[in-house]
C-alpha cells in the first residue's frame, strides 16, 4: 500500500536544508561579482567587504560585548585627578561628587559611544545652576551639561544635556531628582587640517530615552560667559566628569570606540 506523502516535495526539501548544520552554509560564496561599483567606495553592491565584528549586545544590567567599562560600580581604576588616583566617594555601585576634584579618564577616545547613569542629589539645595551641577567633557573640552533641571529653571543652553553655553536640548526629559538618568551618547570628535578647522564636533544624544540632540554640532570648545572657538588638538582626548560641588551620583559608564565602515574597532 503507497501512503501518499502529507508534505510538497518543496517543503521537504527545505525540511532537509534546516536539518543541515549551520556550519554548511559558512563557505559558500554570498557575495556578487557582476554588479556595479557603489559611489564613493572601492566596493560593489553586494560585493566583496569586510565583515561587520560581531558584537554581543548589553542588556540593562551589562554592556555590549565590546565595550569598556570605565566604571561598573567595584573601583575608581580607570580614573585620576590632576594625575592622582581618583578619590570620589565609592558606595554600593556607584560614586559621587565629594569635591575632591574633577575625574580624568586615564583612557582617550576620539568617536565613540557612552552610556551613563545619574542622579541628582536629595535633599534639593540651590536652585538655577547650583543644583545638581555636573557635566561630562568629551575630549577634556566639549561639555555636555549634567544638572537638576525638573521643576528648576536656568538659562536655555545650560540646563540638562544642553551642549553648554551654544545649544539647549530639543526638550527636557529630566526626572526627579534622587532618581537614576541614564545617557546615551554618540560623539564625533572634530577633525583639523594644519591649525584649521576640518570638521566640528557632532553629538547625537538620548536622555532617559527621549532624543535631545540629533547630529548636533558643537560651536567649539566649551566656556562661560562668551562665544565658544575650537583650537586644532589631537584625535583623542579622555573624558571629564566635573565636581562642581554639588553631589551628583553616577554609575554603570561603558565606552565603545566607534571605527570607521569596513574597519576594525579601535
Amino acid at each position: 500500500m503507497t501512503i501518499a506523502c502529507p508534505f510538497p516535495r518543496t517543503a521537504l526539501a527545505a525540511l532537509a536544508l534546516t536539518a543541515l548544520p549551520l556550519a554548511a552554509f559558512q563557505d559558500q560564496k554570498v557575495t556578487y561579482d557582476d554588479t556595479p561599483q557603489l559611489p564613493g567606495q572601492p566596493y560593489k553592491v553586494h560585493g566583496e567587504r569586510p565583515w561587520p565584528q560581531v558584537v554581543t549586545p548589553g542588556d540593562s544590567t551589562a554592556p555590549p560585548s565590546d565595550a569598556i567599562k570605565l566604571f561598573d560600580g567595584t573601583n575608581l581604576d580607570e580614573w585620576q585627578t590632576g594625575g592622582k588616583p581618583a578619590a570620589w566617594d565609592l558606595t554600593e555601585d556607584f560614586m559621587r561628587v565629594n569635591g575632591t576634584g574633577t575625574l580624568q579618564s586615564k583612557r582617550e577616545f576620539g568617536d565613540l559611544q557612552l552610556h551613563l547613569e545619574f542622579s541628582c542629589p536629595t535633599p534639593v539645595k540651590g536652585h538655577s545652576q547650583g543644583r545638581g551641577n555636573s557635566g561630562i567633557f568629551f575630549m577634556g573640552r566639549y561639555e555636555l551639561q549634567i544638572l537638576d533641571c525638573f521643576e528648576n529653571k536656568t538659562y536655555p543652553d545650560g540646563q540638562t544635556t544642553a551642549l553648554y553655553g551654544q545649544w539647549p536640548p530639543l526638550v527636557n526629559a529630566c526626572l526627579p531628582p534622587g532618581e537614576w538618568s541614564s545617557l546615551d551618547v554618540v560623539f564625533e570628535a572634530p577633525e583639523f587640517e594644519g591649525k584649521d578647522l576640518k570638521t566640528p564636533a557632532r553629538i547625537t544624544v538620548l536622555h532617559n530615552g527621549v532624543v535631545v540632540h540629533h547630529a548636533k554640532e558643537f560651536l567649539g570648545a566649551t566656556s562661560h560667559r562668551s562665544v565658544a572657538r575650537y583650537a586644532a588638538h589631537g584625535g583623542k582626548g579622555p573624558l571629564r566628569l566635573q565636581d562642581h560641588g554639588n553631589p551628583v551620583r553616577f554609575r554603570n559608564i561603558w565606552v565603545r570606540d566607534l571605527a570607521g565602515y569596513d574597519q576594525a574597532s579601535r
